[in-house]
């Protein structure tokens, strides 16, 4: 079981996917909304905080990330797919992606 202590960490990337997701989300739902949403998301990420939460076992393994040398795990909620790998020291956040776009734009 990999019940480990690591931090989060949000790649520059996932954080730049999360303001484009909140945009998108501004003109579908508002801006209240959409920020519930976005404080949703990184709530989600909070989950591998938690010590009895075995992370080899969260989410399920990103078959679109499958051509990379790491490891890339999926977390879905609301129609957002926050991908992340397990590292060393940290945890990477390294995409959020509204699924309801063309899946070529996740790569």
């Amino acid at each position: 079981m990999d019940k480990v202590d690591k931090a989060v960490f949000w790649t520059t990337r996932a954080a730049k996917d999360l303001q484009k997701t909140v945009e998108f989300y501004i003109e579908l739902y508002g801006k209240m909304k959409a920020m519930e949403i976005a404080t949703e998301l990184r709530q989600k990420t909070e989950i591998f905080n938690r010590l009895d939460i075995d992370i080899s076992k969260s989410g399920s393994i990103d078959q679109a990330f499958s051509h990379l040398k790491h490891t890339y795990r999926k977390l879905n909620h609301h129609h957002c797919k926050i991908t992340y790998r397990v590292g060393k020291s940290k945890i990477y956040i390294v995409r959020v992606f509204d699924t309801r776009q063309d899946p070529k734009k996740n790569l």
